[in-house]
This record gives structure tokens, sequence and C-alpha cells, in this order.
């Protein structure tokens, strides 16, 4: 196993820690808190780290195509999944950021199979980036930072649907047609 591919096992290996550290004392415990995100941090820039190396040396594989998106949705999923049960998120936002997550791979699971690989747009990399900084401040929980906050969480959403959309539009031929 390759570098890039550990660093992805590394990341899907942290959830359980990074959700354990969240959710402990019922997520009272700034510590802890400040644990979760160290590792949440740690966690999502082995995902930058993987990406780079793989593309640098060569080491792009089968089982990294298919891990490493889905190491970041569950490792997002779940930090929005648990923001849930800490009453800092909605329900409602995390199921239209979690339904797009699976409609995305659905996509990319009927491109694969007719032989075309739908790459992630810039759409989808700002979406990911903004939803990962508003997981960290939500984490973080600092008072002063409310208001960046819940500005960062409503960009993280609108950018989820602007990405929902840009995909639906570019590749709508994989459902309709059988390919691009």
């Amino acid at each position: 196993m390759n570098l890039p591919n550990k660093l992805t096992v590394l990341r899907v290996i942290m959830i359980p820690f990074f959700v354990f550290f969240l959710l402990l004392e019922g997520g009272a415990n700034s510590t802890w808190r400040y644990v979760a995100a160290a590792i949440f941090i740690v966690a999502s820039l082995t995902d930058l780290l993987d990406g780079k190396i793989a593309r640098k040396y060569n080491l792009v594989t089968n089982f990294g195509k298919f891990m490493d998106p889905l190491a970041d949705k569950l490792l997002v999923c779940s930090a929005l999944i648990c923001l849930i049960q800490l009453g800092q998120l909605p329900a409602w936002m995390v199921i239209i950021i979690i339904s797009r997550e699976f409609i995305i791979s659905g996509f990319r699971l009927v491109a694969s199979d007719n032989g075309v690989v739908i790459a992630a747009s810039y759409w989808g990399k700002f979406k990911t980036t903004f939803q990962m900084i508003a997981v960290i401040l939500l984490i973080i929980n600092i008072p002063a930072l409310s208001l960046v906050t819940q500005i960062c969480v409503w960009i993280a959403l609108i950018l989820t649907v602007v990405s929902l959309i840009d995909y639906i539009a570019k590749n709508h031929k994989v459902l309709t047609e059988g390919s691009i």
C-alpha cells in the first residue's frame, strides 16, 4: 500500500476518535472539543496531502480513487451528524448536504459503469473547503466567532447546492444518454 492510500486509511481510522472526543461529556467540555477539532484538522489535512502526493509521484490507484472521496464523506458527514446531536446544526441543513453527496456518488457510479470519470469540480472543492472550515468553527464553538461561523455554514450550504446543480448541468447526459 502506497503512502497516499495509507493516509486515506489513517483518515478513516481517525473518524471514531474524532466522534468520541467531540461527543464526550455531551460536547460540553471545551478541552475535548479542541482535541476533536485537532483530530478533524489533521484528518482534513491528510486529504490535501494524499492527493498531492498521489498526483506528484503518479501513485494514483483504484483503491485511492474509491476510498479517498469516501473517507472525505465519512469524515464530514460524521461531523455534521454529531453537530445535530449537539444542537449546533439543524437536521434539514445536514440532510441537504448528505443528499448532495449521495446524488453525486450515484452520478459517478453510473458514469463509471459507462467508462466515464466525473472529476471533482472547482465548485465541489470550494464546497468541501467551506464545509471543513464551518465544521471546525462549529466544533471550537467560540462565541466571538458566532457570526463568522454562521456565515461559513450558510456559504457551505449554498456551495453544496451550487455544486450539485453544476454537476447535474454538466453531466446530465450520463443519466439520459449513458455517456457524456
